[in-house]
């Protein structure tokens, strides 16, 4: 799609039937960029693996980074994962919906190209209008609405100044009420390993869980339980690798999960 120019329509979610418009474009295999309670994101059902493959196209993102998925309810979780281990339960019941995604065992019938490996990374965004189109659509593969390696977009103007003519749609929520991308959290080690600090801080975390949990650090590739996470981690479901050593605050708007 970044090699042609298409007229990317605006739907206004207090207008009557835009996010019906919006689903039935997604489910005819174009691209809609839609708001979330964190950033707005760009997506297409979860199960299409050629509208997932024109996520990378549009947004010139690299082919080795995967994308999440978001879901309406956590009883859409078993159509993407195989299972949910007790950290994850304990997290999904104190913070879904909401900022935080988890990366669970995948579905073997979930496409390669949403996650190249055994692993899914899944959240339930905190925002009705979300909701509402993710029950129309089903699960969606979604990462945030920028070219990649740009900052995140709050509003459909930054979509439409990032993916304006690569994309069928943008559906303009107003501001995204959180601004800052999801805390991730891989609930398949034991114990949990924090990938990234956004909206839930690792603090929080903590007081959740009965265990420790652990901390990349990507100079070393080692982990190690700590109260707060000073610097990202280099791993499958990171969008980019920046400067060792920045902390999570002076980066977030630069992240590909949403």
């Amino acid at each position: 799609m970044a090699g042609r120019t298409l007229a990317t329509e605006t739907l206004t979610t207090d207008e009557m039937g835009s996010v019906e418009r919006a689903a039935k474009l997604l489910l005819s295999g174009q691209l809609v960029a839609f708001p979330t309670d964190t950033v707005y994101g760009v997506g297409a059902p979860v199960f299409d693996a050629a509208s997932v493959a024109a996520i990378y196209v549009a947004k010139e993102r690299p082919p080795e980074k995967a994308i999440p998925v978001l879901i309406a309810d956590a009883a859409d979780l078993p159509r993407i994962a195989t299972a949910v281990p007790e950290s994850a339960r304990v997290l999904i019941a104190r913070f879904w919906p909401g900022a935080l995604t988890l990366v669970l065992p995948k579905r073997p019938d979930v496409p390669e190209i949403v996650s190249s490996d055994a692993t899914v990374a899944v959240r339930i965004p905190d925002l009705d209008v979300t909701r509402a189109l993710l029950r129309l659509t089903g699960p969606l593969a979604a990462t945030s609405a920028n070219r990649s390696g740009r900052p995140s977009p709050v509003t459909a103007a930054d979509v439409m100044a990032q993916l304006g003519g690569r994309i069928a749609a943008v559906l303009d929520g107003g501001v995204c009420p959180g601004g800052v991308p999801s805390t991730v959290v891989d609930c398949v080690a034991s114990p949990p390993r924090v990938l990234r600090e956004g909206g839930i801080r690792v603090a929080v975390l903590q007081d959740t869980l009965p265990q420790h949990l652990n901390l990349f650090h990507p100079q070393t590739h080692t982990e190690s339980p700590g109260p707060s996470l000073t610097m990202p981690p280099l791993s499958h479901w990171d969008c980019r690798r920046p400067h060792w050593g920045q902390r999570y605050a002076a980066w977030p708007n630069t992240l590909e999960l949403i």
